[in-house]
């Protein structure tokens, strides 16, 4: 089947885990938003009053379906295209770690928009820059420790053995985008996670992916999306 995934055009945002998993599984997807009158298609889709509307990008359309919410989106596509085990306690697993994944990118928002998206970053520097160290000091540590010990502990792979799920693309995406965001202090941190930067050299490496990541489908970073470079709060 055709997926059509529905996410803002220009940014790579919540967006991006999906398109990872789409392009690692080799499925055919359109990223509609991105095209002619995507973005008037992907707004009339939140705004019917009828059936089970989504409530925010993205979302993933896939025959009649329509399913919201990355986490969710992800867990329907792994189980169909080999991104998690097969039992059910295994796809559960996986879908709590990228629930908890999707807690640590709430946070990676908030250190530049720590008192809500509604106001610019200009009107929030000083509270992002506490926001920021607090980030960094409590919550790097715990995060990217706990998946840090789960790679060990499970041979130092993938996080559940020696086959990819979706949590582990989820995963290079948080370094990546921690590095764009922090070079600094996430150059100073990877010591601290041999097995994170391993699995992120791993990633890449995929066919698939490395085809994705040289194409023009991948968005470049920038300061519209989550992971975003402001000097004042990388030192």
């Amino acid at each position: 089947m055709r997926y059509q995934l529905y996410y803002w055009p220009g940014i790579q945002g919540r967006g991006e885990y999906v398109r990872l998993a789409l392009e690692e599984a080799g499925a055919d997807y359109a990223d509609v938003a991105r095209a002619g009158s995507g973005m008037a298609a992907m707004m009339n889709m939140m705004e019917a009053h009828k059936g089970t509307p989504p409530f925010a990008p993205p979302f993933l359309k896939a025959g009649n379906l329509v399913i919201g919410q990355t986490a969710n989106i992800l867990l329907y596509l792994g189980s169909r295209h080999g991104l998690a085990p097969k039992a059910e306690a295994g796809k559960l697993w996986v879908h709590q770690l990228q629930l908890t994944i999707a807690d640590l990118v709430q946070e990676i928002h908030d250190t530049h928009h720590p008192l809500g998206p509604s106001l610019y970053y200009e009107d929030q520097r000083q509270p992002a820059r506490k926001r920021t160290e607090e980030f960094w000091n409590e919550r790097v540590p715990k995060y990217l420790g706990y998946f840090e010990r789960l790679l060990q502990d499970n041979g130092g792979t993938y996080l559940t053995g020696r086959r990819l799920t979706y949590a582990d693309l989820s995963l290079f995406q948080i370094v990546e985008g921690l590095r764009y965001a922090f070079p600094k202090r996430m150059k100073g941190f990877e010591g601290k996670i041999p097995g994170l930067v391993e699995l992120r050299d791993r990633v890449a490496a995929r066919p698939n992916i490395k085809a994705y990541l040289e194409s023009r489908r991948r968005i470049a970073f920038n300061e519209e999306g989550i992971f975003r470079h402001y000097k004042a709060l990388d030192l």
